[in-house]
């Protein structure tokens, strides 16, 4: 999905109780493969003509096919869009994000902000941070932090890839090469004791892997759907996590094996 076709989503997408809908829609067409509009109709609550609206737009973006009676994937396990993403479990990342920022030193401090909509609530919990540098190729964590004072902003170069707003490629990974991290804090599409840290692409992957590598420690937030979760690109093995935040919905079962192999894990609770 092309940076012109992601700005017309988010134009037509006009609440927030929609883009919910239509991430719910894709989530449901990539599990099933495909969907009948009754089906999708009865499962989310609305009316075939609202559904057929969503239908509508998601297949203008090129992120569904329409079908005779209903709609089919374009690929099994899709990215979503940045746009659509920054809707889903926000209250979780919101906790997950002050949890995060509380275990950081209060004085002077560098971290790592990988790209993610979890990562952007820890960048807008930085607010009040005194003294922090956050090293960064998200073009979206970068423009939340650029006016608070007490955080100064490193920004990677790098090609930029539409569907996350990041810069990824050589240019990204040499600018963390070149620096010293105390923090790097990741977030992933999936997490669990065998397969570690995983994403969706692997040029992101490679970017975030140079990332960890410079890191004193490493710290991945994630809401409790991705505790368990495999993705295509590994970003780190499960033995360069020192620390998992996340929420109460996870896989109890998930985090006791993340915590056997080490990993001290942290459960916040959502209002």
């Amino acid at each position: 999905m092309d940076a012109p076709a992601a700005q017309s989503l988010i134009a037509r997408v006009t609440s927030g109780r929609r883009a919910q809908r239509m991430v719910e829609i894709l989530d449901l067409v990539s599990e099933r493969g495909s969907i009948s509009l009754s089906e999708l109709s009865d499962t989310l609550g609305i009316s075939a003509a609202t559904a057929r609206r969503d239908l509508s737009d998601l297949a203008d973006q090129h992120l569904i096919v329409r079908t005779h009676g209903g709609v089919s994937a374009l690929e099994r396990g899709r990215e979503i869009p940045v746009a659509l993403r920054d809707t889903r479990f926000q209250e979780a990342k919101r906790a997950i994000a002050k949890a995060m920022v509380q275990r950081l030193p209060s004085e002077r401090h560098v971290i790592a902000l990988s790209g993610g909509t979890t990562t952007a609530s820890v960048a807008r919990a930085l607010a009040n941070h005194r003294d922090i540098a956050v090293v960064t190729n998200s073009l979206t964590i970068a423009n939340l932090l650029s006016g608070y004072a007490g955080v100064r902003v490193v920004m990677t170069g790098g090609f930029l890839r539409p569907q996350s707003l990041e810069l990824v490629g050589a240019l990204a990974e040499s600018t963390f090469n070149a620096v010293n991290v105390g923090t790097a804090i990741l977030g992933a599409d999936g997490i669990n004791a065998t397969s570690g840290v995983t994403t969706h692409d692997e040029t992101e992957a490679r970017t975030n892997r140079a990332m960890v590598a410079k890191a004193q420690r490493t710290v991945v937030v994630a809401d409790g759907s991705k505790i368990g979760g495999v993705a295509l690109a590994p970003i780190a093995d499960i033995a360069q996590v020192a620390m998992l935040i996340t929420d109460s919905t996870a896989d109890p079962a998930e985090l006791d094996r993340l915590r056997a192999a080490d990993v001290e894990v942290v459960v916040v609770d959502v209002d």
